[in-house]
C-alpha cells in the first residue's frame, strides 16, 4: 500500500458508492416526478426506456473514449456528467428540460460502469476476484442506504423551502465531486500501452470464451436485477404480505447480497473464477426454485439467493481481467453492452410470462395470478440455472485446453 494506490482505491470504492447512489435514489423520487409532470403510465415507462437507452449508447462509446482520452479523463468525465446531471435537475421546470437532464445523468452511469471496471481490471492485478468483489461490495451498501437517503432528504426543509426530489438529486449527485478528488491526485496504469499491443475486438470475438462469459453476465445480471422490481410485488400479491413487509424481505436480499460480495472474494481466487461462477449461479436458482415451489414458509430462500447471485458480475469482470490484460478494456465494453440489451430484455419477459399463465386461468383471477407470478419468478431462477450451465460449458471449454482460471 502506498499513496499512489491508495488514491487509485478511494477513487474505485467512492466511485462505486456514487454509482450505486445514482441508480437507486430514483424510487422514492419517482412517484413525485410523476405527479409534478402528471406523466400518465406510458409516458412513465418511456422516460425511463429513454434513459435505459443513453446507459447503453454510454456503454458503448466509453471503451472508445477510453483508448483515445485514458481512464483517468474518462472517469473525472463520468463524474463530472453526474455532477451536471444533478444541478439541471434541480433547475428543470419543464418537461423537455428535465428529460434531457436525466438523459445526462444516465449517460454519466453508463460511463461510470464502464469506467470502473475497466479501472479495475488494471489495477487490480493480484487477489483479483477478491478486490473486484470488494469494490462491488461498495455499490452493494449504497444500493441499499441510498432509497432510504432520498426518502429522508425528499422531506428536509432547507431556509425555509422543502427540498423535495429536485434538491435531492442535487445534493446526492454532488457527491460526484468526491471521488474527482483522489482521481485527480493519481495516475491509472495502462493508458500507455501502445495501441499496437492491443488485442483488436475482432480478435476477440474470435475467443468461444468471451461469448460464453458474455452469456453467464447477462442472464446472471438479469437474475439480479429482477429481483429488486419483482420480489416485493411477488409476496404483496401472493401471500398478502403488507409493503413494509414485502420490502424487508427484499432488504434481506440486499444483506446477503452485500455480505456476499465482502466475504466470498477469497473464495473465487481459492477455488478458481470458473468453478466458483457455477457453484454460485446454481445455488441462486435452487434457492429461488425452493422457495418458490416450498410456498411462504420457504420464502427466507429468495433473500438467500442473493448470496450466489451477488459474486456473478464482478467475479466475471476479475475473469476478464486476468484473461484479456492486453484487452479488458474492450472485453468489458463487448459484454457488458450486450449484457445491458439482455437485461432490458429480460424484464419485458418475465412480464410477458406473468400476464401469460394468469390469463390462461380465465375467470379464476385469483389462482391465475399467483400462477402468473410464480412462472415469472421462476424465470428469475432459471436465468441463474442457464447462468450455470453456460459455466460448465465455459468450464469444460477451458478444461480441454488447459487455460481454467
Amino acid at each position: 500500500m502506498n499513496k499512489k494506490y491508495a488514491m487509485q482505491l478511494a477513487t474505485i470504492f467512492i466511485g462505486f458508492i456514487i454509482f450505486g447512489i445514482s441508480e437507486n435514489i430514483k424510487g422514492p423520487a419517482i412517484p413525485r416526478i410523476q405527479y409534478d409532470f402528471n406523466l400518465d403510465e406510458v409516458q412513465l415507462g418511456s422516460l425511463l426506456s429513454l434513459n435505459a437507452l443513453g446507459y447503453l449508447i454510454a456503454c458503448s462509446f466509453t471503451g472508445y473514449l477510453t483508448k483515445k482520452l485514458g481512464i483517468k479523463n474518462v472517469s473525472l468525465t463520468a463524474f463530472a456528467a453526474m455532477l451536471v446531471s444533478g444541478i439541471l435537475i434541480f433547475f428543470s421546470h419543464s418537461y423537455p428540460v428535465f428529460s434531457s437532464s436525466y438523459f445526462l445523468m444516465y449517460i454519466g452511469n453508463g460511463m461510470l460502469e464502464i469506467g470502473l471496471a475497466i479501472l479495475g481490471a488494471r489495477i487490480f492485478t493480484k487477489n483479483t476476484g477478491t478486490m473486484m468483489n470488494l469494490s462491488h461490495f461498495f455499490y452493494g451498501i449504497s444500493s441499499t442506504v441510498a432509497p432510504m437517503i432520498a426518502t429522508g432528504l425528499m422531506s428536509v426543509h432547507l431556509y425555509g423551502h422543502l427540498l423535495d426530489w429536485r434538491g435531492m438529486y442535487l445534493i446526492m449527485l454532488s457527491l460526484s465531486v468526491l471521488p474527482m478528488i483522489p482521481a485527480l491526485l493519481s495516475s491509472f496504469p495502462g493508458d500507455d500501452l501502445p495501441h499496437e499491443d492491443r488485442i483488436p475486438l475482432k480478435a476477440l470475438m474470435r475467443d468461444p470464451a468471451l461469448w460464453l462469459l458474455m452469456l453467464m453476465l447477462t442472464f446472471g445480471v438479469v437474475s439480479e436485477l429482477a429481483v429488486g422490481g419483482w420480489l416485493v410485488n411477488f409476496l404483496e400479491k401472493s401471500y398478502g404480505w403488507s409493503t413494509v413487509a414485502a420490502s424487508g424481505m427484499l432488504s434481506a436480499f440486499f444483506f446477503c447480497f452485500s455480505a456476499a460480495r465482502l466475504f466470498l472474494g477469497p473464495v473465487t481466487d481459492k477455488i478458481g473464477f470458473t468453478l466458483s461462477l457455477i457453484i454460485f449461479s446454481g445455488f441462486s436458482a435452487v434457492c429461488t426454485f425452493i422457495a418458490i415451489v416450498g410456498g411462504e414458509s420457504m420464502v427466507f430462500l429468495f433473500a438467500a439467493a442473493g448470496v450466489g447471485i451477488a459474486p456473478i458480475y464482478p467475479t466475471i469482470m476479475a475473469f476478464i481481467a486476468t484473461r484479456y490484460p492486453r484487452g479488458s478494456d474492450t472485453a468489458i465494453t463487448f459484454t457488458v453492452t450486450l449484457m445491458g440489451i439482455g437485461s432490458v430484455i429480460g424484464n419485458y419477459v418475465i412480464g410477458a410470462i406473468t400476464s401469460g399463465v394468469k390469463a390462461g386461468y380465465g375467470t379464476d383471477l385469483e389462482q391465475g395470478l399467483l400462477r402468473g407470478l410464480q412462472a415469472g419468478y421462476g424465470f428469475i431462477g432459471l436465468c441463474a440455472l442457464i447462468s450455470a450451465v453456460f459455466g460448465y460449458i465455459l468450464y469444460k471449454f477451458l478444461k480441454a485446453r488447459n487455460e481454467l482460471i
